[in-house]
């Protein structure tokens, strides 16, 4: 017999910040053409740290996000903008879209 109970909405889960975070670093880096060893070089962070970053394994702190965008030559703003608007146009229950994570560079006049 049917419940007349109201069911709660089934809820997926969304894409994690970390995962979408490591996903545009590893474009962009990709993007330069560089190897993990040198964009970690240039951050100050192990290439074992900046691989997990870009797995999305690690929830890094703000200090080594920044450190990471400043060796990517992008600002953490920037960064910041574009990992959440992948975000957004990620369908629930995804990972962000693509390996291409454009940084948008023109903001307001």
């Amino acid at each position: 017999m049917p419940s007349d109970e109201p069911t709660a909405p089934r809820r997926t889960t969304e894409p994690l910040w970390r995962d979408a975070l490591g996903q545009c670093l590893r474009s962009l880096r990709l993007e330069r053409g560089e190897i993990l060893i040198e964009t970690a070089r240039r951050a100050g962070v192990s290439p074992q740290y900046l691989s997990e970053m870009e797995r999305g394994v690690k929830e890094p702190s703000s200090e080594m996000i920044a450190a990471v965008a400043g060796a990517l030559d992008v600002t953490l703003g920037e960064l910041t903008l574009e990992v959440a608007t992948s975000l957004r146009a990620a369908p629930i229950g995804t990972a962000p879209a693509g390996p291409t994570c454009q940084v948008a560079y023109a903001l307001a006049a």
